[in-house]
Formats: structure tokens, sequence, C-alpha cells
């Protein structure tokens, strides 16, 4: 029988599906246009144009945007928020930052619960965890009765030092569900055990207005499958690279707030790696957005505090990913200074493009490619036909007569605009972080990634740009690289020098216990599960920590404290090991090993591309240049030629431009090298 693992990435255009054969070792893709109003509706039909049988699937991994559209879009259930006396608009003054300090008229989005929505609780447990002022059961009980009156379905409980003892908050969990048995209910400290309460506060509240819909998102692809023959677990992508089933999205399903741009991430370090580049920075261009992320040493940066919208963080590790608004949609306009502009306004699935012909009159990064010819006339197939004439008008009415361009000079410029945007946002993620990035290759793909890469690359000095396989469902891919992961933390603050050993190791016990028993409510046996003990350390009086790895045993903590001062040295440039330390934090991730798609690499035959199938005039630096088109797939790996060259496919348009030299290798990568040689 056959065996396949399958992988859909829901993506704001389109939805990718990877579909990799287990006894063939080879993998096929398809794309559907996405269905923002029902997501799981492109999800099926992309199981249906890939002619998969879900039987015969063994595994079925999902990166999804459901979570990070609903934050986006504030479209959630009413949701309440159940807090200490005192402690009401905590989530509403936040810390005082805003995302532009100098835009005084720019302010931060509201709580996503309103003030009319938040409650108080009498009740009071200091920092160290000691009862204050017991909880007052029956005001607890006249809160749940106004709730159960209200009608409120999803309830957070924040109480201000619940991370120190969190008796009160479940105690008032409890009365909440005696009261509303229909509710879903939400205790910080169960989510994220951590002192600070703004950032717990506001993680809490995210994971409770989100509770109902993105479960029922999950739960109804989950049974949609096995209607259909499929007999495992659904995978869900979550923002720290790992994967959740079902049964602990029900628990923590602000965990899928970054699910899909994850994706993207974790396939361009898998590449990466095969290509033998250590350092390479992914740039993810879609639809709607680009997604850029650094990998540096083989590793993928992780943030512990990130957003959907600036002012209110989610507290837990995600992928440090840069996303701007730069996509194939994106809208060229001239803004009220009389300067070209791209982005972040997006044309999206619907109406998209002028090109697509379905409404839209707005001239896009896709209409400027077309006009200049890089874009051929059909995408995804022939899935959809795309009208030239449309986007001609729609650049010509809106940007090169307002500027007094010609044509083609408007749509090179509006390339050339969505270009520097992108490299922006790659010197932030890199140059800002003490990387350089002439010392990294480009890892370009999205289904925009393989037409922009190079031009990119030029405007940062990167040597070589890579384009996987199969760049537009690249996303989705890495869904089917990641394990099972859950991330545990636990408050832990001292000098190192009054810790014993035995009280880190009882602590790491506990989290390990817990960690244990979500795995095996996942269905990981001990065999599969691997328990990574990381300390959370900074110098005494400092606010800010650096997490390092702690082994076991009575020198551990030595150990660990060594690796906090080089690793501070490393980000810093500078160390005191005469500086007592603090332990701030324990953490523990917990990973359930899952099988991996194992691939080939193939043969490599010296020699050209072919015959291409077709050749058409380009517009490159200011000049038409009569290009070969290619099929990629007719081209073997092992082959090289010059630029310039387009190559097509299914899911995307690679550009080889002037002046470069590209090569198939072993992988079915193709290797762009700007200075023309070989590298």
């Amino acid at each position: 029988m056959t065996q396949l693992r399958v992988a859909v990435d829901v993506g704001g255009t389109f939805t990718d599906v990877c579909i990799f054969d287990d006894d063939a070792k080879t993998m096929r893709v398809t794309k559907v246009p996405s269905t923002p109003d029902d997501p799981m509706i492109a999800v099926m039909n992309g199981v249906e144009r890939g002619e998969i049988n879900l039987a015969d699937v063994t595994q079925f991994s999902h990166g999804t945007t459901v979570a990070t559209n609903a934050l986006i879009t504030r479209n959630y259930p009413k949701a309440a928020l159940v807090t200490t006396t005192g402690f009401r608009d905590v989530i509403e003054i936040r810390d005082g930052t805003k995302d532009d300090l100098w835009d005084a008229y720019n302010d931060v989005p509201g709580p996503h619960i309103r003030r009319r929505d938040r409650f108080e609780v009498t009740e009071r447990i200091d920092h160290q965890g000691r009862v204050v002022t017991p909880l007052d059961e029956d005001e607890a009980r006249r809160v749940a009765a106004l709730l159960r009156k209200r009608g409120v379905k999803t309830i957070a409980v924040c109480f201000i030092n619940s991370f120190a003892n969190a008796d009160h908050e479940l105690r008032m969990r409890e009365i909440l569900e005696e009261e509303i048995p229909e509710a879903t209910v939400t205790s910080s400290a169960e989510i994220l055990p951590e002192i600070f309460e703004y950032g717990r506060f506001n993680t809490a509240v995210s994971n409770a207005v989100l509770a109902p819909l993105v479960s029922g998102y999950v739960n109804r692809l989950d049974a949609a499958l096995k209607d259909g023959g499929y007999e495992g677990d659904l995978l869900l992508l979550h923002s720290g690279g790992g994967s959740m089933t079902p049964r602990m999205v029900d628990k923590y399903p602000v965990r899928l707030a970054a699910s899909g741009i994850a994706a993207g991430a974790i396939s361009a370090q898998h590449i990466a790696g095969q290509c033998g580049y250590p350092n390479a920075v992914s740039l993810d261009m879609g639809g709607t957005s680009t997604d850029i992320a650094l990998v540096a040493d083989g590793e993928l940066r992780v943030t512990k505090e990130w957003s959907v919208e600036y002012g209110h963080p989610i507290i837990f590790p995600s992928i440090e990913v840069l996303t701007i608004g730069a996509g194939g949609g994106s809208l060229a306009h001239i803004d009220i200074a009389g300067s070209l502009r791209n982005g972040p306004q997006s044309a999206g699935a619907v109406p998209g493009p002028a090109c697509y012909g379905a409404g839209g009159d707005q001239p896009t990064n896709t209409d400027a490619n077309l006009v200049l010819g890089r874009l051929g006339t059909s995408l995804a197939g022939g899935a959809k036909t795309l009208d030239k004439a449309r986007s001609k008008e729609a650049i010509q009415r809106v940007i090169a007569e307002p500027l007094g361009l010609t044509l083609e000079e408007a749509a090179e410029s509006i390339i050339k605009v969505a270009n520097a945007n992108m490299a922006d946002a790659v010197r932030i993620i890199s140059i800002r972080r003490g990387h350089d990035p002439r010392d990294f290759a480009l890892l370009a793909f999205g289904g925009a990634g393989a037409l922009h890469g190079v031009d990119v690359a030029r405007e940062l000095s990167i040597p070589t740009v890579v384009v996987p396989p199969n760049p537009g469902v690249t996303s989705a891919l890495g869904c089917l690289l990641v394990d099972i992961q859950h991330d545990l933390s636990q408050m832990y603050t001292g000098l190192a020098s009054d810790v014993q050993a035995m009280e880190i190791e009882d602590a790491f016990q506990r989290l390990e216990s817990e960690a244990t028993a979500r795995l095996r409510h996942e269905g990981v046996t001990d065999e599969q599960a691997i328990l990574q003990r990381l300390v959370s350390m900074r110098y005494a009086g400092q606010w800010r920590s650096l997490v390092v790895p702690i082994g076991s045993g009575d020198d551990a903590l030595d150990r660990a404290i060594n690796s906090f001062h080089e690793q501070h040295e490393r980000e810093f440039a500078f160390r005191n090991d005469e500086t007592p330390v603090e332990l701030y934090q324990l953490q523990l991730k917990a990973i359930g090993k899952t099988p991996k798609p194992n691939f080939l690499p193939l043969d490599l035959a010296e020699g050209g591309p072919g015959e291409p199938v077709a050749t058409r005039p380009v517009y490159f630096d200011r000049a038409w240049h009569e290009t070969p088109v290619y099929n990629r797939e007719d081209i073997a790996p092992g082959a090289s030629f010059e630029g310039p060259a387009i190559i097509d496919q299914l899911d995307s348009t690679t550009v080889v431009p002037p002046n470069t030299r590209a090569e198939i290798d072993e992988w079915l990568n193709i290797r762009i090298h700007l200075d023309g040689s070989k590298s």
C-alpha cells in the first residue's frame, strides 16, 4: 500500500500542498486558491486536487493562519477577563511603548477584551506565594452569575501573583466552570507561569479569545480527515517550530498564532543545511507579505516575546521571523508627498491584482512583473490566467502618468521599491544582529520570492541565491520536518551562589513529569521523547536575561554559568566573570520525535538546460532582452547556464537576470551565483 506524508500550508492567496511518497522517495505539489471565509474548504480542495487517498496518508501536517487572522481582524467570540481587584486595566495600560515613537497619531490597538468585560475579584497572594487576602468565593460566584447572564462563553482568569501560587486562580476557574459549564476558561498560571503580569495577562487573554475559534476549526478539520479515511493525528505547526495535536490545541490555541510563518523558516534551515550553507537568510514572499528569517551557524533565532499586533505580546518561544507588507499582491501607490510607495496594503486573494480580472483595478507587484515579461500569462499550472492589458492600464493610470514615466519605467520602479523594502528588512534581521549579509546565502521561495530573489541579493551584496525545487510550497514542506514540541517554564529567581543543586533538580523533575504527561497524551512513547533543560540567567541587577542549556549532576549549574558568560560575550561583546549571576527562570523543551521524509540526492550530469519551451522579451536594466523560457522539470540536475533566463513551474517563476550563472544541484535546487562564477 502507498504511504504518503501530506503537508498543507494556508497562505493569504494560495493554499499549498506537499505530498511525499515514502516508498518512491518522491514529492509532488499542488496549489489551490485560499478560501478566507473558511480555510478548511481550501485544505480539502487541495486534498482533492492532489488526488490524495486519505487512507494512504500516514502523516498529515498543517500550518494554519486561522489564529493569526483572528487576532488581526479581531473576529472572535465575546470574551471576559476576571482579575485581582485593582488590576483590571493591566492589559490597557500596557508598558507605555509605541511601535513608532515619533508618530503621535499612531495609537496602539486596544485590548482584545473591552473594559466593560473585565471584572475584579477580591484576593491577594504576595510575590513569594503567601496568601495575603483569601479569595472571596461569594464575590467570585456573583461575577460568574453575571457572566452567565451576559452569555459569555470564553473567559481568562489572571490573578496578579498566580505565577508564585496558582491556588486562587485555579479555584476561580473551578467556580466559573461550575456556574457556566459550557464556558472555556483559561488560567494564566497554567498557560504561562511568569512574573511579568502584562505579558502573562495578554498571553492568557489571546489564548482565551482564540480558544473557541481555533479549536472549532482544528476539530472540524480533524473530523473531515478522519471521515475521509485518515487514521493518524492531525499535526498543527506552532510558533516555536514544533507541532501539536488537536488535543493540545484545545488547551493552548495561542501557540498557533504564528503557525504558518514558522514553516518557511524551518524549511530554509533544512535546505540551507542540505546545500552546505550554515548561514542563510530566508526570503519567503507570498501574495500578501514577505517573511524573513535568519539561520546562523545552522540554528534559527528564537525569541521569547513577539506579537501579531504591536502592544499585545505573546510570551511563548517563537522562531524569530520579520514580516513586512511586500507580496505579489502589494499595491503600488503614490503618497500625498508624490513619492512612489509599495505596500503594505494588498489586493489579497480577492479581488487580487488587476491582471486577475476579478475586480481589482490597482497595480501590484504581480502586475509589474507581468508587464516586464518576468511572469507569463498563466499561474498555478493554468488554474489562473493573467490579463496583461489590465496590468498595463492600471500601471499607466496610477503610476506612469502621474509621475511622467513610460510604462516600462513605472513597472520597473514598482519592483525596485518592493526590493528595497525587502532588503531593508533583511538588514534589520542581519546587520542589526551583528551579522554581515555577504557571509550568507539567500533562500528565495514563496510564490513570488524567486521573482525578486536575485535583485534583493544584489542590494545586499549576497553572493548566492538558492531557489528550492518547489518554491511556492516550501513553507508547506516545513510542516513535514518538525517534531511534536512543548515549551514549559517555571519562575526561579535568586543568585546562583545561593542555589542548591537539589532544588534545581527537583524543579526540573516536576517540569519533566508534566512534559511527559503532555507527550503521552499526544500518543508519544517514552522512547520517542526528548527533554531538553534550559535556564534563563542574567548578571545580578540586570533586567534582560539569556537562555543557556543546563544538564544534570552536581556541576550542572557551574557549567551553565560558564555557558552564560560565553553567550553574553557573543551577544554583547563583553563578559564579567566576577559579577554574580542570577537565575531567572527554568525552561524545558519537550520533543516527541516524528518520522521525517527521507530525501535522496540525485546524480549530476554535465550540460546545459536543454531547449527552451519558448522565448519572450523581458525587461532588465532599462532594456528588453530576448529571454529563453524553460520548464523547470525539464532541466536535469547538474545543468548550468548563463542568464538571462526564465524558469517556469507550477508553483512559481524563477528569474535569472543577465550577468548571473545558474546551476541545478543534486537536491534540484537552483543556485544562482551573482558574480557569474560557480561557488
